[in-house]
């Protein structure tokens, strides 16, 4: 099986303008492609997982990637898919949002000596004139064409506007910039970036008398259409400080049954005939698949080590026993009232509860544990010598839990 035949079969591709080239490309190490990563915040999340995956799996085939960081159309953010404007960013705020994907991306991507690049488009867009720009690649964008792309129609029925309609015409100007400065001759991106694409290599013709690539993936979607990577508290980080290591552990570990295995071949490195094996698992069984996928997609983003440990923290959880690297919570002694607290306090205070209104909702619903023994009154109280030491995990509902301790 070629490269290219196994991105097929991992369910990673979904459109191409030149599939006899690409793949001639792919399969003999002789891309040089490149991904955009607009800085809208100080973390890659979920929705960056398969990008960043692919571009892995091309560079251990001998391909060249370019991780290219929107310094200048992070400015402007991208409407794709979009029903409304997005907030504007500061010079200052998207610069640091660069340098946290740079740190990033370092642990998927080799950037040693002519391995890999990582450039920012603010290196060429920031010092355009921009009469200069509007006479030189204004005038190679048909306006009617544009409109009619897809990734306009969501910011049409609001109300799209000037500054939103310019990051087409910025982002094939990349791709431009990028073949001319360093050869790239293919780009990747999700398939909600196909009219964006295209526009690069229209542009890169028109300029050059060249011809460039594209390839698009499929975005990262539950079974049910929704984008994957949401949770209660918002996205899915790759930043431990934002999401911890446990709880991304325990997200993978709790994808529906049907996600599993589409979740196995698109994002780990496994060999698709393990994941065809594991694809009979039924019932109960569909819990290895679960763990493999958590611990595999845990060790690449935070290390095998801090992955082994969360999945000893899931499954002490699951038997409500130990609480070795779950999310953790320290309480001091001003927080205890006589030597003791109570329930709904932890609850609160812990974070597992907003408030105790909450807290209590929960404890009378019979939704709060501890120790895995059931709190059945909103009176309990606990010492400080129960918190002492190892403290005592503290469950709210069926899957949040924090260990409590003094």
């Amino acid at each position: 099986m070629t490269l290219y035949e196994e991105l097929q079969a991992r369910g990673l591709i979904a459109q191409v303008t030149d599939e006899a080239g690409i793949s001639e490309m792919i399969n003999n190490g002789k891309a040089t492609f490149y991904i955009g990563f607009d800085p809208t915040a100080d973390s890659l999340h979920a929705g960056h997982f398969v990008t960043l995956s692919f571009m892995k799996r091309l560079q251990m085939a001998g391909n060249k990637p370019i991780a290219l960081v929107g310094g200048s159309t992070g400015m402007i953010g991208d409407p794709s898919g979009r029903t409304d404007l997005r907030n504007m960013i500061t010079v200052e705020t998207i610069e640091h949002y660069c340098n946290c994907f740079r740190e990033q991306m370092s642990k998927f991507i080799d950037f040693s000596e002519g391995k890999a690049l990582m450039v920012d488009n603010a290196d060429w867009l920031r010092e355009l004139n921009y009469l200069e720009f509007l006479r030189d690649v204004g005038t190679h964008f048909s306006v009617n064409r544009m409109l009619a792309a897809e990734c306009y129609k969501n910011r049409m029925e609001k109300g799209l506007t000037f500054l939103e309609f310019n990051y087409m015409i910025m982002q094939a100007y990349d791709y431009y910039e990028l073949f001319r400065r360093h050869g790239c001759n293919m780009q990747f991106g999700g398939d909600d970036q196909w009219s964006n694409m295209l526009a690069g290599t229209e542009l890169i013709r028109r300029k050059l008398a060249k011809d460039a690539h594209v390839l698009t993936i499929p975005l990262l979607l539950n079974s049910d259409g929704t984008k994957m990577g949401k949770t209660a508290k918002g996205a899915l980080w790759l930043d431990a400080k934002k999401t911890s290591p446990f709880d991304f552990f325990q997200y993978w570990r709790n994808v529906n049954d049907s996600d599993v295995i589409n979740n196995l071949k698109r994002l780990t490195f496994l060999p698709l005939e393990e994941i065809l094996e594991l694809e009979k698992l039924r019932g109960e069984e569909i819990n290895r698949a679960k763990e493999l996928l958590a611990f595999e997609l845990t060790s690449l983003v935070h290390g095998a080590e801090i992955a082994e440990r969360a999945k000893e923290a899931a499954r002490e959880v699951f038997k409500y026993g130990g609480s070795a690297g779950m999310p953790s919570f320290s309480l001091s002694e001003p927080d205890f009232e006589n030597g003791s607290i109570d329930i709904l306090t932890i609850l609160q205070k812990s974070g597992l509860c907003k408030s105790k209104s909450e807290a209590r909702r929960n404890v009378d619903q019979g939704g709060v544990a501890v120790g895995g023994e059931k709190v059945a009154s909103i009176s309990k109280l606990f010492t400080i010598d129960d918190c002492s030491g190892d403290g005592i995990v503290v469950r709210c509902g069926k899957k949040n839990f924090c260990r409590v301790f003094c």
